[in-house]
């Protein structure tokens, strides 16, 4: 089976950070898709593990791949699509694009392309190599509930510290703390976390052993404190980004991908250091107009997608990149946006055909009707038979039966 856990050198070098984002932005991107997949999900009732599914499908897509190659709008909603099969709990992909639609905006939809449902279906298949069919995912969820039915207490502040680390486990999946650790000390951790905040102190707890220090050591070994507060700071963490998120416009929108980009993020040579316009314009800081968008929809370039055969436009003031795909690029282009048409191909050579003989065409002649003697004769009679009325039954008189008496 895959390891599914990295660390923290690891998550600062992931495909979208070698692609020119910075680490702050593609925190941001992976906190926008796991959200959206939970309102997403919440708005078509679907359960929270599957939910939590889709969401740990998408962090693990993105160690993979950039967000340059694949709009997290896009993934988020096919993350969500095959989560929902998984647990057994489908949803039309059809469905699942309605509800992105009443969600998202004109500039963040734009992202799916012409045809979205297309553009969906052709990722799912990516993603299942990603993800490399390792299709089964375990949540904090079950271990949380596991762990508290082993407290005691009070049961009413028991309850309410069981509440608020279910909300931190729902937020931590907005983080990457599921690319860290396991579920198990992630649930150990968030109960730490809720019964600080709380005042809940654990003094006392089933199955209690004499070499048991704390309360966890009876479900989990080897588990220093330093572990549970580092996954507790990067929950919290994410609360104060919140908060200074909300002053500034939201992330620019995505492009769609192109149907030549490969399945593994793949940085195109560029010896001079020299980032394509559309990629400047993306980490350029927000626009001052207070409007929410960085980006207008006059100003996006359309570019192929995978799933409409839209022509890729190309900045002139940056080095262009095409796929062997796309063919050659036309001679005699004048500065500025230009399209990438591959040559219209030679036209088939015109093959006389062989003539043919005049008597092949010649009028067939209809067989005559008399002939010098008067009227065709009939033709003859068969061989053996009776010269009286004929029939399946013989002339010895025999009547014929009857089929149903």
């Amino acid at each position: 089976m895959p390891c599914w856990y990295y660390d923290k050198k690891e998550l600062r070098e992931t495909p979208s950070i070698l692609d020119g984002i910075s680490f702050e932005m593609e925190r941001r991107y992976r906190k926008e898709g796991a959200r959206f997949i939970m309102e997403c999900g919440t708005k078509m009732g679907l359960g929270h593990n599957t939910m939590a599914t889709g969401v740990v499908y998408f962090h693990r897509f993105y160690m993979f791949h950039s967000f340059r190659s694949f709009p997290r709008y896009v993934t988020a909603c096919c993350c969500l699509f095959f989560a929902g099969k998984v647990e057994e709990t489908p949803k039309k992909c059809r469905d699942i694009i309605k509800m992105a639609r009443g969600i998202l905006n004109d500039n963040y939809f734009y992202s799916f392309g012409e045809d979205p449902k297309e553009e969906v279906m052709t990722l799912e298949r990516i993603l299942l190599q990603t993800i490399k069919f390792d299709l089964q995912v375990e949540h904090p969820y079950t271990f949380l509930l596991k762990y508290a039915k082993c407290f005691k207490g009070d049961q009413q502040k028991l309850q309410k510290m069981v509440q608020m680390a279910w909300n931190f486990v729902n937020d931590s999946l907005s983080t990457v703390v599921c690319l860290q650790w396991e579920p198990e000390i992630i649930a150990v951790a968030l109960i730490h976390l809720a019964s600080k905040l709380s005042k809940f102190t654990v003094q006392d707890w089933e199955g209690r052993q004499p070499q048991h220090q704390r309360w966890w050591d009876m479900f989990v070994s080897d588990v220093t404190m330093e572990i549970l507060e580092d996954i507790c700071h990067q929950v919290l963490d994410l609360y104060q980004s919140t908060q200074k998120e909300g002053l500034q416009p939201s992330s620019p929108p995505q492009k769609p991908p192109s149907r030549a980009d490969s399945p593994t993020a793949v940085k195109p040579p560029n010896p001079l250091g020299i980032l394509p316009s559309a990629v400047q314009q993306q980490q350029a800081p927000p626009s001052a107009s207070g409007n929410g968008s960085l980006l207008e929809v006059s100003n996006i370039q359309s570019i192929k997608t995978l799933a409409s055969g839209v022509p890729i436009m190309c900045a002139s003031s940056s080095p262009c990149y095409q796929s062997v795909s796309q063919g050659p690029t036309p001679l005699g282009q004048t500065p500025g946006y230009h399209l990438y048409h591959a040559p219209p191909p030679p036209p088939p050579p015109v093959v006389p055909l062989p003539a043919y003989p005049s008597s092949s065409w010649a009028v067939q002649q209809p067989p005559p009707t008399h002939y010098a003697g008067g009227a065709v004769p009939p033709p003859p009679m068969p061989p053996n038979l009776p010269s009286g009325p004929s029939g399946y039954y013989s002339t010895s008189g025999r009547q014929p039966q009857q089929r149903y008496q």
